[in-house]
């Protein structure tokens, strides 16, 4: 069994990577900086962005970002406000990419 990150560590490692790249991100909501659950907003800076969600891969009983939603930023917006006012303790982070580009694929960001 993996052990994992406390979530407000993992945000700033996480934060700390996309800066290394120079990728703009910012903590639009801050959750529980032990528990909470956290989704990554990819806007693409042309009035579209993605939603990741960290969710159980049931095949390997280990996590994985998923994309939950991909659409017009209002709407990813609209489906994060929703989860944030079910969830106070979520982490909200948004990174700015016209390429797209959030790492989340990137060794060592399963979570």
């Amino acid at each position: 069994m993996t052990a994992r990150l406390a979530s407000g560590l993992w945000v700033s490692a996480y934060l700390h990577r996309l800066q290394l790249e120079n990728i703009p991100a910012y903590v639009v909501a801050r959750g529980d900086a032990t528990s909470g659950a956290v989704m990554v907003k990819c806007a693409t800076l042309d009035g579209r962005a993605t939603c990741h969600e960290r969710l159980m891969d049931l095949q390997t009983g280990g996590r994985r970002w998923d994309c939950v939603v991909d659409g017009p930023e209002a709407e990813v917006d609209a489906r994060i406000a929703r989860a944030r006012a079910r969830d106070p303790d979520l982490w909200v982070i948004e990174v700015e990419s016209r390429e797209g580009r959030h790492l989340l694929d990137a060794p060592g960001l399963d979570g």
